[in-house]
């Protein structure tokens, strides 16, 4: 499990998010996964902007690893996240892109289009995206290009 005791996982959504966020909420506190709730709050209309910005700085500070974000279509969190160096946020809208953002990506903020996917398909996303490691070696050295210095 890539989640680590001690270090939550930051969790955002804008309001489009916030129902398919309290799902995963909830499967993460059955599995006793510690996280930090980065907001919206309820289903009143919001910028994903708001919440994605602290929620991208607090991974990047180490204080939650890692994180999972969601917004209507998963795009606008997901172009907000990514504008961090330290955040490399994949859309996952089915179970095997996790699995491969996780290994050859090394993907830290999972992202989930809550309009377009089932509940029962995003928490199994959430399981495989927690649950595989990143493999490394021939994809290090692609990772370590992605930051523009």
């Amino acid at each position: 499990m890539i989640a680590k005791k001690g270090t939550p996982i930051g969790m955002c959504s804008d309001h489009a998010g916030f129902e398919l966020k309290s799902i995963i909420q909830g499967y993460l506190e059955a599995n006793e996964l510690e996280y930090k709730d980065f907001g919206t709050f309820s289903t009143d209309s919001c910028d994903y902007p708001d919440f994605a910005h602290p929620c991208a700085e607090a991974i990047e500070r180490g204080e939650c690893y890692p994180g999972i974000a969601m917004c209507g279509s998963g795009e606008g969190i997901s172009m907000t996240l990514n504008k961090h160096q330290g955040i490399r946020a994949a859309l996952c809208w089915a179970p095997e892109i996790a699995r491969l953002a996780r290994q050859h990506n090394d993907a830290n903020v999972l992202v989930l289009p809550a309009r377009f996917i089932a509940p029962e398909v995003a928490l199994e996303i959430v399981d495989i995206f927690l649950n595989t490691p990143f493999e490394g070696g021939r994809h290090q050295g692609r990772i370590d290009k992605i930051p523009v210095k």
